[in-house]
């Protein structure tokens, strides 16, 4: 207690009161204790019984290594940027804006080019990939270039011209619809809105190349069953067809079963006949998702019960149904 004044005293004692008298090794209050005497210059002797039990379990602490230390401020996790908004007439509370890591990874080589972030009308230098085209070729070991675009693909547009209803006025944008498949089974719709239609384009595109999914087909060539669903105020029904028949249908399906690579497929569309939800109600019975073929109907109905008291169909009228030729078992 030498060293230590009245007050300081009364504060240590409180402290040594709610130590363990037994087992001051393994007791808590231990080093609020000697941090009380460690902030106050106060040189503590204490013999190898406080210290505490060492636990065997515990891992050893690899030779050079180093905890960081919490108070000093990291350049990556504590950038940040404050900005205060002082109470006003309208508002009588202080607001505080903090943000946190929104600079650019960029922006360190942006600087080394010199770029004046302080003039709103800099804009950076885009990299002419060009340039540098014919030294990855040399290194990847390819002679020339070859098309990313291959030739099978099979690619359709639809557009049309949107307004959207605003309190200052009607805004127009152009939007494409892109269909894109590789013609044996994967297929996909991408949808795209921008006032420039070339960037709507570029929008659809990328979008259909990511909804892009897996059509089963039967003998690669046509639908499993016939089936039937309905898309907002659009019914569609498909029939399989044998070997040779076609696509009879639209000219919207025309060219979503040629990108799915159906083949031999008839299909009728009644009530709407508006091509953006024929795509998505013949993509939604196409590409089974929640409702796999097999389920029901294959489109979110019942499944259909046979007639009672019709008797077992002839050879034709199963072959007419389904599609597709039967081949003869002898049990």
């Amino acid at each position: 207690m030498k060293g230590l004044k009245p007050d300081q005293k009364a504060e240590f004692g409180k402290i040594l009161s709610q130590m363990d008298s037994e087992g001051a090794a393994n007791d808590m209050v231990l080093p609020f204790a000697l941090s009380f005497l460690a902030e106050r210059n106060i040189n503590v002797e204490t013999g190898d019984t406080l210290l505490p039990d060492e636990d065997p379990n515990q891992e050893e602490i690899p030779p050079g290594h180093h905890w960081p230390n919490l108070m000093t401020p990291d350049p990556l996790m504590d950038s940040r940027d404050v900005v205060d908004f002082p109470p006003t007439k309208d508002s009588p509370f202080h607001n505080r804006v903090v943000l946190r890591n929104h600079k650019s990874m960029f922006h360190e080589l942006m600087e080394e080019n010199k770029f004046d972030f302080d003039d709103p009308k800099a804009q950076p230098v885009q990299t002419d990939l060009g340039r540098s085209a014919p030294e990855i070729y040399e290194r990847t070991g390819i002679s020339k270039r070859f098309k990313l675009r291959d030739p099978s693909i099979h690619l359709y547009r639809i557009s049309r011209r949107v307004i959207q209803q605003t309190g200052k006025g009607r805004i127009p944008s152009m939007q494409v619809f892109t269909i894109i498949g590789n013609g044996n089974g994967l297929v996909g719709l991408g949808r795209g809105t921008h006032a420039d239609m070339s960037l709507a384009t570029i929008k659809s595109y990328s979008q259909a190349i990511k909804n892009m999914d897996y059509v089963d087909r039967f003998e690669d060539r046509t639908v499993w069953t016939e089936v039937e669903s309905k898309f907002g105020s659009t019914r569609i029904l498909m029939r399989p067809r044998p070997l040779g028949f076609g696509l009879r249908c639209g000219p919207t399906l025309h060219r979503l079963f040629k990108a799915a690579g159906i083949k031999d497929i008839s299909a009728k569309v009644w009530k709407s006949r508006n091509p953006i939800l024929i795509l998505q109600g013949a993509l939604r019975m196409l590409q089974s998702g929640h409702n796999p073929l097999g389920m029901g109907d294959g489109a979110g109905g019942p499944g259909r019960r046979m007639q009672k008291g019709a008797g077992i169909r002839s050879y034709d009228s199963v072959t007419r149904a389904r599609g597709r030729s039967l081949a003869g078992l002898t049990v």
